[in-house]
């Protein structure tokens, strides 16, 4: 089953296309890096995903066909935002309080006793609270509803390293007890090298990656050569290159694993991050007649 499903999705807001053309399949029971810079349609896409938008062309299904959007799919899917929606003058079980009455399934118990164990006292308000409990806050709200999907807007994005570790510890905790898939954008690269295990790598609005991590990194290579000569012949598709001194370096993606190189090449492995950034610096300039990726 695919959690998300697009096929030549694209939302526009008045000339200006935030995603166009985006087509991607993304398989439940793993966790989703949606990586890209500012403007690719990241945030897009996921509010498209989560019903908070709607398509100006393509489709897109959730939860093994279910249409975006849906009270079916709502019921599905949990979402946490960057800005960590919470009514600051509530106190925290005023905010469990309202959330279970906004949804149709909200498991008090579950919430109170993991807040309790994280020490966040249920008298204090929102507001008052720090990144970090503002962040579990959020988490717990959104997990207590034991959601298909949760999905992540870059919800570390402004908290210390103690609190993104915690924060991500948890959402690891959900997968493993509840089978829960997760999509979470971010620009740390670093971190998300350490929990993801599916990538999907979207830039000017379109998806260039989506595919399970262990495969990419198996047939990705930086080769190196004396000569760009050296490197003609290789089986796989280049994805960046560069000059330092008299060697050339080539990032390659390769037909296979088991492709083979010319002996005057040296290779080696490349990791998450080396490899998106090159994706990402290697993307080709949109169409001088679109105005793509406006927004985030």
């Amino acid at each position: 089953m695919n959690v998300i499903e697009t096929t030549s999705l694209g939302r526009r807001y008045g000339s200006t296309w935030a995603l166009r053309d985006c087509t991607v399949a993304i398989p439940e029971g793993h966790l989703v890096a949606l990586v890209g810079p500012n403007g690719a349609g990241k945030s897009t896409l996921l509010n498209l995903a989560v019903g908070l938008t709607s398509p100006t062309a393509g489709e897109i299904e959730v939860l093994g066909g279910l249409r975006a959007g849906s009270v079916a799919a709502l019921d599905g899917i949990a979402f946490v935002a960057q800005d960590m929606p919470l009514y600051r003058y509530l106190s925290v079980a005023d905010m469990l309080h309202l959330t279970g009455n906004l949804n149709l399934r909200f498991d008090t118990s579950y919430a109170r006793r993991r807040l309790s164990e994280l020490g966040i006292d249920n008298k204090q308000k929102a507001g008052k609270l720090s990144g970090g409990q503002q962040a579990q806050l959020a988490l717990t709200l959104a997990l207590a509803r034991h959601p298909r999907l949760l999905v992540l807007d870059e919800p570390t994005a402004p908290l210390d390293p103690v609190a993104r570790h915690d924060f991500m510890s948890t959402v690891l905790t959900a997968m493993a007890d509840d089978g829960v898939s997760v999509v979470l954008s971010s620009h740390l690269l670093t971190e998300l090298e350490r929990v993801t295990d599916y990538l999907v790598l979207i830039s000017n609005g379109r998806v260039r990656v989506n595919e399970r991590v262990e495969d990419l990194l198996a047939c990705h290579r930086l080769v190196s050569a004396a000569t760009a000569e050296h490197l003609n012949g290789i089986d796989g598709e280049l994805i960046e290159s560069s000059t330092m001194g008299l060697q050339t370096h080539q990032l390659i993606r390769l037909s296979s694993p088991a492709a083979a190189l010319p002996p005057e090449c040296e290779s080696r492995p490349v990791g998450l991050e080396e490899l998106a950034l090159a994706y990402l610096r290697g993307t080709p300039a949109p169409p001088a007649l679109a105005s793509v990726g406006a927004l985030r």
